[in-house]
């Protein structure tokens, strides 16, 4: 199944499965991410005209774990979520 654009996941490593970016707070380009942008907007920052910014969330910490924390993701690529 593939996720739909602006979902946000955990996953247990910290490197940026293809079409996911770490929830970072990041500022990404409009025009290369108009689908991410139709749905967020500038909630998480940007200047609404170039650029638009990702969540910021911090990694979980794994106790009694090696290889790191857990870290959020979100998609930028996949289905276009639909309304009702």
């Amino acid at each position: 199944m593939e996720q739909l654009i602006g979902q946000i996941a955990i996953f247990p490593w910290y490197w940026e499965p293809r079409g996911w970016a770490k929830c970072d707070g990041r500022l990404l380009s409009i025009t290369q991410n108009c689908a991410l942008f139709a749905l967020i907007g500038t909630e998480f920052g940007g200047d609404g005209i170039n650029y638009f910014a990702l969540p910021k969330m911090p990694p979980i910490k794994k106790e009694n774990a090696g290889g790191g924390d857990l870290a959020y993701y979100i998609a930028l690529q996949g289905y276009f979520p639909a309304r009702d």
